[in-house]
């Protein structure tokens, strides 16, 4: 009887032992079936709709090959670590014939690309060239594209257009737009969430420069009558405001049409200019010179005393002036230095 009772108990436990192994195993199962949608369901969910200036571009699978037109997509997209199948080359502060700027050769470097498939465009787009590239993808969010220009590359392949106005996208637009055109939109946010970062942290050397009023001010030594700004939307002036500065009124109650990134003003309307901390533009000692040698605009007082930030020709610091991930992180410290030694001579 006692040996009956023993073989009973054994054969219980056993039973016992298999249906916990068949939940252990269903439950592991399951939870291994819920990571695995967790997971799937992180994916870019396809096709994309994207929302531009020039119309709506759907993409309909994740694009392989990438091809980037006009200026700092490619960059973009280096950023993201994906080297594009052809880019156009970089028309100014380039100092080669190479058609690209020094935080591009460094990022193709650290990617391990030798020899880019360069677009030599600066003269026009080069529809043959971006078509023999084979693209899955055309980005364009920084660019002056027009609609003509698009509906010929929509032929080629989906094409990503600017939000809004041509040549007015801010980096992080460009980030945006880019990012979710490659089917990369979450890398996309942490890379702005790490630029971010880093521009923060930079200017904590900077306290002087927060709150300043700014304008982007072009002049031409051999026409002094008139005067070329870049308005707020354009990505130089947005990026100054980014740096913890703004557009004085006097000068955005002129702007008349919202989408233009520039306005022109004339020189006998310079006392615009007078709330101005800082000039910021494109020039040398020997402008600076001459401006203020000049009767009207000598008396714009940034001019006067000097609080002027002017970026020289065909050096990489011109060419950030239009900023992108990887030309924030390279120039930025030189930008800081020039911009933060223009406002100190407010006190001096």
């Amino acid at each position: 009887m006692k040996k009956i009772i023993l073989t009973m108990l054994l054969s219980l436990m056993t039973v016992a032992a298999l249906v916990g192994c068949s939940d252990a195993t269903s439950t592991k199962e399951k939870k291994s079936s819920e990571k695995t949608e967790a997971e799937t369901g992180s994916e870019t969910a396809y096709p994309i709709t994207i929302k531009h200036a020039l119309g709506e571009t759907v993409i309909e699978k994740k694009p392989e090959r990438i091809v980037t037109i006009q200026w700092a997509n490619h960059d973009v997209a280096l950023a993201l670590g994906v080297v594009p199948v052809g880019f156009s080359a970089a028309n100014f502060g380039v100092q080669d014939d190479s058609g690209l700027l020094p935080w591009t050769k460094e990022k193709l470097k650290e990617l391990g690309v030798t020899d880019p498939n360069v677009f030599m465009d600066t003269d026009g787009l080069d529809f043959e060239a971006i078509s023999d590239a084979k693209p899955d993808v055309i980005l364009a969010s920084y660019s002056g594209i027009t609609q003509e220009d698009y509906d010929l590359l929509t032929q080629i392949a989906p094409v990503v257009a600017y939000p809004t106005a041509p040549w007015a996208t801010t980096w992080r637009e460009q980030v945006e737009f880019n990012s979710k055109g490659m089917g990369m939109e979450e890398e996309g946010k942490q890379l702005i969430a790490d630029v971010e970062k880093m521009m923060t942290e930079k200017l904590e050397a900077y306290p002087q420069i927060k709150g300043k009023k700014v304008v982007w001010v072009n002049f031409s030594e051999q026409d002094l009558s008139q005067l070329h700004i870049y308005t707020p939307i354009d990505s130089r002036a947005a990026f100054l405001q980014e740096l913890g500065m703004s557009y004085p009124e006097s000068i955005t109650e002129l702007i008349t049409d919202p989408t233009g990134y520039s306005l022109n003003l004339s020189a006998e309307n310079t006392e615009a200019l007078y709330d101005a901390d800082i000039i910021v533009g494109y020039g040398n000692d020997e402008l600076l010179s001459t401006i203020q040698a000049d009767p009207l605009l000598g008396k714009i007082p940034a001019v006067e005393r000097g609080s002027v930030a002017f970026i020289t020709a065909d050096t990489p610091l011109v060419a950030a002036g239009t900023p992108n991930p990887l030309s924030i992180e390279y120039t930025i410290d030189e930008y800081l230095e020039l911009i933060g030694g223009a406002i100190d001579k407010i006190n001096e």
